[in-house]
Formats: C-alpha cells, structure tokens, sequence
C-alpha cells in the first residue's frame, strides 16, 4: 500500500499526544534479542504499537512490540523494541513506516541494530560488526510508489546510507572500550528461513559480509528522509554451510544475551558522543 502525508502525521500525533513536550532526537530500531535497552531508559514514557494509527504489530521471537521514549545517557531517544518484517506478510513500505513517523517527531539519527548470520568463515559468532554498507538487490524499494516530497527527492542518493561521520565515532568508542569491531557490508535476505548455503556462497562472492532479515527496508526510508544511521550487527550464528549444524531462533537469542554486556556498553558510549 502508499501511505499518505496524512496518514504518517496522524500516527505522529497520537505519540506526541502521549509525550508532553518531549521532542526525541536519536530513534533506536533494536533486532532479534537485543530490545533490552529499551528497559534501561530513564522516565521512560512506552507506547504499544497497536495503539498508535496505522502501524502494525511486530511478532519475531525477542520483540516486545512497542516504542519507548526518554533518556539515555544524556540523550532523548525513541526506542523501538522489536520492528516489523517483511516476511511476516507486511510490504516494505509498512516494515519501514515508523521511521518516517519518528523523522516526523523529531528525529535526525537513526541506530538501528540485528542479529545477523556471519558469512565470513574467518570471523566468529558473537562478535560484532560496524556496518559499512548494504546489498539489497533482488526485491522492490520501500520507496517504490508515489513519493512525498515532504520527506526526500524522487532519485535519493544511497552513496552513504550508513554516515562516515557516525562510522568513525562507533571506531573510535570501540577502540576506548577495548571492544573488538568488525567491519563489514550487511547482505538483506527476505526470509523467514535460513539462506542456503548456496546462497550463503553467493551472497560472500557478492561482498557481503553479515545476512540478515531486516534493517536495509529501515535504512533506504532513513536515508530518503535526510537522517544520519549507524548501524550494528551482533554475528549470532555463523551462516548456512559454514558449520555442519542447522540454524535456530533459539541459537540468535542465546547469542544476544551472552553479548549484552559489550552490546550496550558500545551503544551506550556512541550515544553519548553523539
């Protein structure tokens, strides 16, 4: 479907109905088993997505479902705890409709978050990796459609979806922190099953680094709207083909709560250099 102009600002209504005068600035998208940032905001103020107009729920293992404002190390955020998919039937336009609403709250930095299967065979489940740049080829945009200009041009430049600026600042707080960073490109699948092996192998030979089901559908919408992202990936399991087991939910869940510690201590320092 096309969401209208009106649609978007009567969905930002009804949150800022609920915010007082409380304008965020940094939205937070956090993946599969990671939304547990979203419990440490201060006065935070939750919002279920089902009682906001227009979005839709969210029903991945390992997310709540709804926003969270407040503050977070200083910063005014807006945090989703859990996002929508495209395989859970929804169109790219309404996987990414929220970012649009947030941008429209207020918002000019996006952090968006995964758990994503590592397509290196020299790294490692468990570490995490800086997203330098993304490959979404093989399905439609979530612009596709009538564009609103009220957001961005008909033609957005993707040179710098993920900005330098925000790359080398997650760099050096890593380097601080004693916190090993890869970096890499996320490769965007549809799912919901595990890729292939063969398409594992595919996918490396095409540069990617780290395949997932999400963020790229969040990205593209971010970058249209003129806002700076930083992306983060924790390499919960190593991909299809690479260890002679099969793949779980599970497996994604138990890997993010063994790196909730150096997960949030990463986020947490970005965020107060912002």
């Amino acid at each position: 479907m096309d969401y209208t102009m009106e649609q978007y600002r009567e969905s930002a209504q009804a949150i800022r109905s609920r915010l007082g005068d409380f304008v965020p600035k940094v939205a937070m998208v956090l993946g599969s088993g990671l939304g547990f940032l979203g419990d440490e905001v201060e006065d935070p103020i939750a919002v279920d997505y089902k009682d906001i107009p227009h979005f839709k729920a969210s029903t991945a293992p390992g997310h709540k479902g709804r926003l969270v404002f407040g503050t977070l190390e200083g910063r005014k955020v807006a945090v989703m705890q859990g996002r929508m998919h495209h395989y859970e039937g929804y169109s790219y336009e309404e996987v990414s409709y929220a970012v649009r609403v947030l941008r429209l709250l207020g918002c000019d930095t996006l952090i968006v978050t995964n758990a994503a299967g590592c397509v290196r065979t020299d790294w490692q489940a468990g570490d995490l990796m800086l997203i330098t740049d993304q490959i979404k080829m093989f399905s439609e945009s979530p612009l596709r459609g009538e564009n609103l200009p009220e957001f961005g041009v008909r033609f957005p430049d993707a040179s710098h979806l993920y900005t330098p600026r925000l790359r080398e600042l997650a760099r050096e707080t890593a380097r601080e922190l004693s916190i090993p960073l890869r970096e890499g490109v996320y490769f965007y699948c549809y799912g919901p099953q595990y890729e292939t092996p063969a398409e594992i192998r595919a996918a490396r030979l095409l540069g990617g680094d780290a395949v997932g089901m999400s963020t790229a559908p969040e990205v593209i919408v971010a970058g249209h709207c003129g806002m700076e992202v930083l992306g983060l990936t924790l390499l919960s399991n190593m991909a299809a083909g690479i260890l002679d087991q099969p793949l779980s939910e599970q497996e994604v869940l138990d890997a993010a709560e063994a790196a909730r510690e150096k997960f949030s201590a990463l986020v947490r320092a970005c965020l107060r250099k912002l």
